[in-house]
């Protein structure tokens, strides 16, 4: 079964929804966005949250050592990298869990080297030149239907309850990774993201 991450946690009622419908991740953003948290929020929703939960935070071209303290503060399960990170600096984070953010355009993967990083897992999101990741934009998921990536592929960029189940059909993702697509004016919607669960959870 295709597991579930929602990110960009950043209330105590996020907490609330995620703890009743229980999604396999959960995300906390480090990066430039309006979902960014402190470690102390971060510190204080974690520990509000059900401990089946892993937690994934999200960080972008940031220093190295604050990376890892960041991780062993929150002892996150997941380091998620959505900048320009490189393999050098990938490896000395060897200790931890680590999903390399990936850009797909028209063409496919943006990547070409996506299977030399030393990760466990590549997560594909939409290319859209001055951005990365979280765009909320999906991209054409037939550009990579026959790619291999040999790693655990986490799908993300533009999911939301009404386009989820094809992707899930298409793709076989290890896991879908939705933020704005369960969101109503900048906030996460209880209904959406049970619609959401329920849709990936109903597919075997």
């Amino acid at each position: 079964m295709t597991k579930v991450k929602i990110c960009g946690l950043k209330s105590r009622e996020d907490i609330e929804y995620v703890n009743e419908l229980l999604p396999d991740y959960a995300g906390f953003v480090f990066t430039k966005s309006r979902r960014r948290v402190t470690l102390s929020e971060a510190k204080k929703f974690i520990s509000l949250l059900d401990k089946s939960i892993k937690t994934v935070g999200v960080f972008q071209d940031e220093e190295l050592e604050r990376v890892k303290y960041a991780a062993e503060y929150l002892n996150l399960d997941v380091i998620q990298l959505h900048g320009n990170e490189d393999k050098d600096y990938i490896e000395k984070l060897n200790n931890f869990k680590i999903w390399k953010a990936v850009g797909v355009d028209s063409k496919g993967i943006c990547l070409d080297d996506s299977n030399e990083y030393e990760v466990d897992g590549i997560l594909l999101d939409s290319c859209v030149k001055g951005a990365k990741g979280g765009t909320g934009i999906s991209f054409d998921w037939n550009t990579i239907i026959n790619v291999n990536l040999r790693k655990k592929l986490i799908l993300a960029g533009g999911l939301c309850p009404e386009n989820v189940e094809e992707a899930v059909y298409k793709v076989k993702p290890y896991a879908v990774d939705v933020s704005s697509g369960i969101e109503e004016d900048g906030v996460k919607s209880y209904k959406k993201m049970k619609n959401f669960i329920e849709k990936v959870r109903k597919i075997i």
